[in-house]
């Protein structure tokens, strides 16, 4: 994703409530949390909901024993994740989309035949911090926010927090 500065700022409300419900492993609530967020969501962070989303759909799928399914769904989230930063809104997006891969795989060597052997331990939590994550837009290092101050430890660009009324209203 070439415009990381969408990484900076907070997650919609729903869609924590969907992150929370998918570290619950319950698939179907968290895949409707987060629909209700990329719906109400403008920009584009929609898009790493979808993405999201749709693992969670994929998981669905093999606890239903839908072999097809997982599979298709899956290959379909790879698609909306694929080009976000390793971090974005603190959510460890590289992690994700390693974890979601090593369930598929596991889920291929099985095979749809053996899907109810599938062992679903390994299926990993979904790693976020709701805590601001901010990148530099001048040099893409991780910025540090202490006291309304917001600097990069890279290049030394700088930020009042209330700078950001003009990127966020």
């Amino acid at each position: 994703m070439k415009d990381e500065f969408i990484c900076n700022g907070t997650l919609h409300p729903k869609a924590v409530e969907g992150l929370k419900l998918f570290n619950e492993l319950k698939f179907f609530k968290a895949h409707e949390e987060l629909e209700d967020a990329w719906r109400k969501e403008t920009s584009k962070i929609r898009n790493l909901y979808q993405g999201i989303l749709q693992v969670a759909v994929a998981y669905l799928h093999i606890t239903r024993g839908n072999y097809n399914g997982a599979v298709k769904v899956y290959e379909r989230s790879t698609k909306w994740l694929k080009d976000w930063p390793e971090i974005c809104r603190g959510i460890q997006v590289e992690k994700l989309r390693n974890d979601a891969e090593n369930v598929i795989n596991n889920l291929k060597t099985l095979g749809a035949k053996n899907i109810a052997q599938f062992d679903t331990s390994i299926f990993q939590p979904i790693l976020w911090s709701e805590k601001k994550v901010w990148t530099c837009d001048r040099c893409g290092s991780s910025m540090h926010e202490m006291n309304c101050k917001v600097t990069c430890p890279n290049c030394g660009y700088r930020f009042d927090c209330s700078d950001l009324n003009i990127y966020f209203d």
